[in-house]
């Protein structure tokens, strides 16, 4: 494996290119983030579609999530070898391809397969937009941009919670998925024009990786402790804003707390207001006390919890205040789960920053996907023993949203040890 080069000379970093380049690449991000996003606002409709339960219905993201999960590690090994812009642009084709698929669908098999190609898509847009980050921008402003492009992500959640959400009500399934198909198409052709890997004569990618290579590359990165922090980082912190944005949000606070889709797409609203005003200041307190990285994490995973745990145990609905406060504390995760990629930063060298930063990346997708099932397996459970009236009965809601506690106490658990071994090899104030 051919190590990378020294950093682009100080000429490049912070350029009007690299902004430029930047901001084509979050671009591209908030509209993976739109298109992942788009079925769980459109999840009632589509239980109606497709005349399926809760499980059946979970498929759908659990599906998209698994894809998304499964394709990190090749994702990342392929963009240390052929850098951003083709997986971006290819990505963005995938994702339109998936969402004309869904458009058309008529049943769950169909329907699955669109989100199959959208969580394919997706996977390929993240951490290549991340690699551009370290290559074209100086360190000190890296944790600050990592933020960025969460708070970017958050902003395509706001367009599915609120465009894509009047478009669906007002014109129906087909028209608005076809419109979130034309986004892609417009990533696909800025990302094909735009971006670049590199800086003219700079050369930051692994440009003779062989199968070997390859292998030896997965095995150094996983053989690290930092990168595994960062992927029980990313499993125990981002899952319960995540799983609550892509499925569950809607269905939950229409039949559990008792709002209308109005009122329910204003809360979403202020949870993805609330990402973008936070996320900064998560990026400034990951810089600050990179050395105390663990701690924050788990103190955001705390008061994220916190928030689910107030309106479980909350006797019927909750006042529209406490649900608005909850929701934001359950939002705090996300930007929170984005120091997991600080983490692998600090602790692999650029040469594999794309294999490590989708090792990281799995984490929180795959305790989504853990937690997505649980909570519809749950509900249908409750629903087929009677002990529910109805399949989204409000206090089935309580027992198969507690159920996803198990995930983020085996992730808690899982970064204690791993601060621990970094340390060990590190040194006792590393994370």
């Amino acid at each position: 494996m051919s190590d990378a080069v020294a950093p682009p000379p100080s000429s490049y970093k912070d350029s009007p290119t690299a902004w430029a380049i930047l901001a084509v690449g979050v671009f591209a991000y908030f509209s993976a983030v739109a298109q992942r996003t788009s079925f769980g606002v459109a999840s009632v409709e589509a239980a109606d579609r497709f005349h399926t339960a809760a499980a059946g219905l979970s498929m759908f993201s659990m599906m998209q999530v698994l894809v998304y999960a499964v394709l990190q590690v090749p994702v990342g090994v392929l963009v240390d070898r052929y850098g951003p812009r083709i997986l971006i642009t290819i990505g963005a084709v995938a994702m339109a391809a998936g969402q004309l698929q869904l458009a058309a669908a008529e049943s769950v098999t169909g329907g699955v397969v669109g989100r199959i190609l959208v969580g394919a898509g997706d996977a390929a847009t993240f951490v290549c937009v991340m690699r551009l980050l370290p290559v074209w921008f100086s360190a000190l402003k890296v944790p600050m941009l990592t933020q960025v492009v969460g708070m970017t992500g958050n902003l395509g959640q706001l367009f599915s919670v609120i465009p894509f959400a009047v478009l669906l009500h007002a014109t129906g399934w087909v028209p608005s998925f076809v419109a979130m198909a034309g986004m892609c198409v417009l990533a696909a052709v800025l990302s094909g024009l735009v971006l670049r890997n590199n800086p003219p004569g700079v050369r930051v990618l692994n440009d003779s990786m062989s199968l070997a290579s390859v292998r030896a590359s997965m095995a150094e990165s996983l053989k690290e402790p930092g990168t595994q922090l960062g992927f029980w980082v990313h499993f125990t912190v981002q899952f319960a804003g995540n799983t609550f944005a892509l499925m569950w949000a809607y269905p939950y606070l229409q039949n559990a707390q008792g709002l209308d889709p109005t009122q329910a797409s204003f809360v979403m609203t202020v949870y993805v207001v609330f990402n973008v005003v936070v996320a900064p200041l998560v990026g400034k307190l990951s810089a600050r006390f990179a050395r105390r990285r663990s701690a924050l994490v788990l103190t955001f995973c705390l008061v994220a919890w916190s928030g689910w745990a107030v309106l479980l145990l909350w006797p019927g609905h909750a006042p529209i205040a406490v649900v608005y406060v909850c929701v934001c504390m359950i939002a705090l995760s996300l930007p929170a789960s984005m120091m997991a990629f600080d983490i692998v930063r600090a602790f692999n060298p650029p040469r594999r920053g794309g294999t490590a930063t989708g090792l990281a990346n799995v984490g929180g997708f795959a305790a989504s996907l853990l937690a997505i099932y649980v909570t519809g397996l749950v509900l249908d459970l409750l629903y087929g023993a009677g002990i529910s009236p109805r399949l989204y009965d409000g206090e089935a809601f309580r027992p198969a949203i507690a159920a996803q506690g198990v995930v983020a106490l085996v992730g808690t658990i899982a970064i204690l040890r791993c601060t621990h071994k970094v340390r060990k090899v590190h040194g006792p104030d590393a994370v």
